[in-house]
């Protein structure tokens, strides 16, 4: 019976705490914005391991597979606590591990090799999410909001929370399709991709938690729309961005 009260409350866990990273689109956004940095030889690999899928519509297999069992282990994986006061060396770990922790091993694994064919794709898979997710700053939690998700607002008037707004509220209100939003965010400089592509995974947990100041900026009402979009949209695009060109350049170091 133990392991069973175990799993239930590890996704009971879960599920107070929306792990989706970014929504639908935002991730789609990053695959897409990653595959317009790779060279063609690396996109041909990817082509062959993904079975012919695009690197925009693996992207959200990880949140795909969440209601399924055999992956209830990975659940931890898409977010990690640290502190305002603390550096994440000094956080108590995850037993059940972290993003940055998460992120490490799989690229350590896909370089190494010695993968299944099936193990490859699902590890693919997952480091295509997970670079994402630890791009969208509430991924990285003070440990006091389940990463703002108990933070309730009013998103243009209707119920939400502050989590949700990041995920998608500010994304899908611009109603932009995932290629379009790609296309307008792919012009940077070979100067910023070599720097953004030299930053190491948890240089990229440090810039979200950086952003607290600025997301928990909200009225004593907690009614947030156009203004607080206004502000933080240039953030959204930021992290996209980041995101493509840095899961570009991880999957440029592995299969190039």
């Amino acid at each position: 019976m133990l392991p069973h009260k175990l799993s239930i409350y590890i996704l009971l866990f879960f599920l107070t705490f929306n792990a989706s990273g970014w929504g639908i689109t935002g991730h789609r956004v990053i695959g897409k914005i990653a595959e317009m940095h790779l060279s063609k030889r690396v996109k041909k690999k990817l082509t062959a391991i993904l079975s012919n899928e695009s690197l925009a519509e693996v992207s959200t297999w990880m949140d795909e597979i969440r209601s399924d069992r055999q992956y209830d282990h990975t659940h931890d994986w898409h977010w990690v606590t640290i502190p305002d006061e603390m550096t994440y060396q000094q956080t108590e770990k995850n037993k059940n591990g972290d993003i940055i922790a998460s992120i490490e091993r799989l690229i350590k694994e896909l370089k190494s090799g010695g993968l299944t064919e099936k193990q490859e794709t699902e590890h693919l898979k997952m480091l295509i999410h997970l670079v994402g997710d630890i791009h969208q700053p509430l991924h990285v939690g003070t440990g006091k909001d389940k990463g703002g998700n108990d933070v309730k607002v009013k998103w243009f008037w209707e119920n939400s929370n502050l989590h949700r707004v990041w995920d998608s509220g500010m994304i899908d209100k611009k109603q932009y399709s995932y290629s379009e939003l790609a296309d307008r965010l792919k012009r940077t400089s070979k100067r910023d991709i070599i720097q953004l592509q030299a930053a190491s995974v948890l240089d990229w947990a440090n810039e979200s938690k950086s952003f607290r100041k600025q997301y928990y900026d909200l009225p004593e009402d907690n009614s947030i729309n156009y203004n607080y979009m206004y502000q933080h949209w240039s953030t959204v695009e930021l992290r996209l961005l980041q995101a493509g060109v840095r899961l570009a350049g991880i999957l440029e170091d592995i299969y190039g």
